[in-house]
């Protein structure tokens, strides 16, 4: 069985030098090939395995599939890989460029899709969160003997489900189609621990809008709904591809692997179902918001309003003593000022008390 050399390839491009063309660069494995298996009955092949010898091993048995995973791999470094798969250069062009929809096209006898991958970032509070939902992508190229994934994104990685698929054997028999609906299953249930996250803060926010005299951030409120909306642009997209896979009209996928993919469309509904209600009580959460915030300031003017109102008797009562004429009552009375104060604290008193009672203050 073959060794994996320190090179998985030469660069599709040579350098050109003193009008000599140099020989190809290799480009190390590490670079960026994450893992490449060869999978016979389900079973993992043992040894370090290139992709050309890969795919040879597979044809020469007539049985079995290749799982080649890459990672941000540029257009230089996938071009070997897409060589070798037969792979369709509008397809290879969109994995290497990223930000796509989620989507499944088909080119002659391969399958690509494209797949959002969500991740929760872990914060104190939502009201101290810059950012709550994490995106990448995971592209997904399947053949009858084949499959290569490719990663964009820090925790989109697939090791560990690798690493559970060879520890069912009888599920890997299935082909490269139970790989497929494997990925898709674990994106899924990565939008439901997500939803159940973001669920919890918004509970947390609701408590805190509806809550008496707690001040309420509505930006906080705009952030969470823009969370939200980036969410549904990973979810709603895939739920055409799902149905395309569990209905019948794709030939690499067998009859055993469709009902999957029919319980991982189930499972998307529900993710796209909670998102709805999470955009509905969001908006209602915005306008409570905005409500408290039109009500807080309107009892402030009242406060102000009554407090100015109260103000007003003694300023009222010394600009009519301040003006200084000779005829006035009681100005040279030895108990005028003594009374005029007297008045003055009587008549507050007596606005603040109706004001108050009137809930002004």
């Amino acid at each position: 069985m073959p060794s994996l050399p320190s090179f998985s390839g030469l660069r599709g491009r040579a350098a050109r030098t003193n009008g000599r063309v140099a020989p190809p660069i290799p480009v190390p494995l590490s670079a960026y090939v994450v893992d490449c298996g060869v999978y016979i009955d389900g079973k993992r092949l043992p040894g370090r395995w290139t992709h050309t010898d890969a795919v040879h091993e597979v044809r020469k048995r007539r049985e079995g599939f290749v799982w080649i995973g890459l990672y941000e791999p540029d257009e230089e470094q996938i071009q070997g890989v897409a060589e070798t798969f037969g792979l369709h250069e509008l397809a290879v062009e969109d994995a290497v460029q990223a930000h796509q929809r989620p989507k499944l096209e088909r080119y002659d006898d391969t399958l690509f899709m494209v797949l959002k991958t969500v991740h929760y970032i872990e914060h104190d509070s939502p009201d101290t969160a810059n950012e709550i939902v994490e995106t990448g992508e995971l592209m997904v190229f399947l053949g009858k003997d084949f499959v290569v994934t490719v990663r964009h994104g820090k925790h989109a990685g697939v090791g560990t489900l690798r690493r559970q698929l060879e520890a069912d054997p009888e599920r890997l028999a299935m082909g490269p189609a139970a790989v497929l609906h494997a990925i898709a299953d674990m994106a899924v249930d990565a939008y439901l621990a997500v939803t159940e996250a973001i669920e919890d803060d918004i509970d947390e926010m609701e408590v805190q809008v509806f809550a008496p005299r707690t001040a309420v951030d509505s930006e906080q409120i705009y952030l969470m709904k823009r969370e939200v909306l980036e969410l549904r642009r990973a979810v709603t997209p895939l739920a055409t591809p799902l149905r395309r896979l569990s209905e019948g009209y794709i030939t690499l996928v067998p009859e055993e692997v469709r009902s999957y993919f029919r319980d991982v469309e189930d499972h998307l509904t529900t993710v796209s179902e909670h998102i709805a209600s999470f955009d509905e009580l969001l908006s209602t959460l915005i306008d409570a918001a905005l409500a408290k915030i039109t009500l807080q300031q309107n009892t402030d003017m009242r406060k102000i309003t009554a407090w100015a109102a109260i103000i007003s008797i003694p300023t009222m009562i010394a600009g009519i003593y301040g003006m200084n004429f000779e005829d006035m009552p009681e100005l040279h009375w030895r108990f005028g000022y003594p009374l005029a104060l007297a008045v003055i604290v009587l008549v507050c008193l007596l606005l603040y008390r109706i004001l108050r009672r009137n809930r002004w203050l």
